[in-house]
């Protein structure tokens, strides 16, 4: 989760940078081509054709369609709001992900994870101060992109329990490419200099923090990763205030707080339970 955080955050300066140069839908074509051929070398260098096939081909087909409409409004968020803001709405994720899979995978809603939700929640109203300021569209499509990365979550979760995170990754790519595509091509402008450099981060870098997530989904429940995402707030809020002279909000740092709280709550496991885990292991 540590690598799924900064590759987030250096994805976000890289969206941030793209924004207003860089169609979206062409950003997110140019990520699953790059991401292709990543992961495609990665897979024949491993000589494991296993890893091409999958038996779940629909649930692949559902996560990526969905994520790839999250991420498209993640991408038009990050060229409307400040880079904090745009990560605290999308931090609602947890909430919509302990949720579905409460429903669709079963996963029980401890008074723990509760406890944590609630206070990662918190931390996210008191970022935004719904009431105090208004809520504009730009607000209302991140929210829309955490849903999305939420049932795409819920997704990686069912996926990884018999799928190779490279599996998971290489589908991802393969999917979203051709829908980036043929969007792409409503708008198309072929990118220029540094324009490159950027594309190629968006690509590296979600491969890295898919590949991540999915990691560590097989070793812990989807809500107990999400809650841990909720650092990467205070991340990116200081990335904005040092190279895009966003501003740096005494809410912030109240919100950012009530979420570690939140973290350290539910990632805290008692000393016999952790060595019945390391046993297992």
């Amino acid at each position: 989760m540590s690598v799924a955080l900064a590759s987030f955050c250096l994805m976000a300066v890289a969206a941030k940078e793209l924004s207003n140069e860089v169609d979206t839908f062409q950003v997110l074509f140019f990520r699953s081509f790059i991401g292709l051929i990543v992961i495609t070398s990665i897979l024949l260098a491993s000589r494991n054709a296993s890893l091409f096939t999958t038996q779940r081909i629909k649930l692949h087909g559902m996560r990526n369609s969905v994520h790839f409409l999250g991420q498209m409004a993640w991408f038009i968020g990050i060229g409307l709001l400040p880079l904090a803001e745009v990560f605290a709405l999308e931090f609602t994720v947890p909430l919509w992900t302990a949720l579905i899979a409460a429903l669709f995978l079963k996963e029980r809603l401890t008074v723990k994870k509760l406890l944590s939700i609630a206070f990662g929640f918190a931390g996210v109203l008191v970022i935004v101060q719904p009431g105090m300021k208004a809520i504009d569209a730009a607000s209302l499509i991140v929210l829309a992109s955490a849903i999305g990365y939420a049932i795409a979550h819920t997704c990686t979760k069912s996926l990884s329990s018999t799928e190779h995170p490279l599996t998971i990754l290489f589908y991802m790519s393969l999917i979203q490419l051709p829908i980036g595509f043929a969007l792409a091509m409503l708008n198309w402008k072929t990118p220029e200099g540094i324009q490159w450099f950027w594309l190629a981060t968006v690509a590296l870098t979600s491969l890295t923090a898919h590949f991540s997530i999915a990691k560590a989904m097989q070793n812990a429940e989807a809500t107990v990763v999400v809650t841990m995402d909720f650092l990467r707030l205070p991340l990116i809020a200081v990335v904005g205030v040092l190279f895009y002279a966003e501003p740096f909000e005494v809410a912030l740092l109240a919100g950012a707080a009530l979420m570690l709280f939140g973290n350290l709550i539910n990632v805290a496991s008692p000393k016999g339970r952790t060595s019945r885990v390391a046993e297992k292991q």
